[in-house]
């Protein structure tokens, strides 16, 4: 798979373990930045990494800052975009199975490592349930 990441200063560190851990699970990955922990504005990463998934450049993404909050709220701005702000591998599962979301916002000061880690790999191995979702996300989609 296609994956696109990017962070902010605040989730750099946890954004360069992710993308090791993408690349040894053998998945393909487009890192937007930032390249340091030197403070930066997160949007001007972060919409470009939604814009490349909306457009299909990228099949998911995955987006880090200190607490992801501003982070999903710049992607979930994109069209297209279901960006879910997660905070335990049970949410992740739910935004998958649920929601179909092609982007997870993590924030890097909420959790430890393993925790972001195991949450990326539930995210990435859950499949969404469609049925009774779907019509849900048509409408998600038709008002964005």
């Amino acid at each position: 798979m296609k994956i696109a990441v990017a962070s902010d200063h605040a989730g750099f560190e946890y954004k360069e373990k992710i993308k090791s851990y993408l690349e040894r699970a053998g998945h393909s990955v487009h890192d937007f930045g930032t390249s340091s922990a030197d403070p930066v504005d997160y949007p001007d990463f972060i919409r470009p990494a939604a814009l490349a998934v909306a457009r299909g450049e990228c099949e998911r993404g995955i987006i880090l800052g200190g607490s992801g909050n501003g982070e999903a709220m710049v992607a979930n701005r994109i069209s297209g975009i279901r960006c879910a702000l997660c905070w335990n591998v049970e949410s992740a599962k739910l935004a998958r199975q649920h929601n179909d979301a092609n982007m997870l916002s993590l924030g890097q000061r909420m959790m430890d490592q393993e925790t972001a880690l195991a949450i990326v790999e539930a995210w990435l191995n859950t499949a969404f349930d469609g049925g009774r979702h779907v019509a849900r996300i048509w409408k998600i989609d038709a008002s964005a």
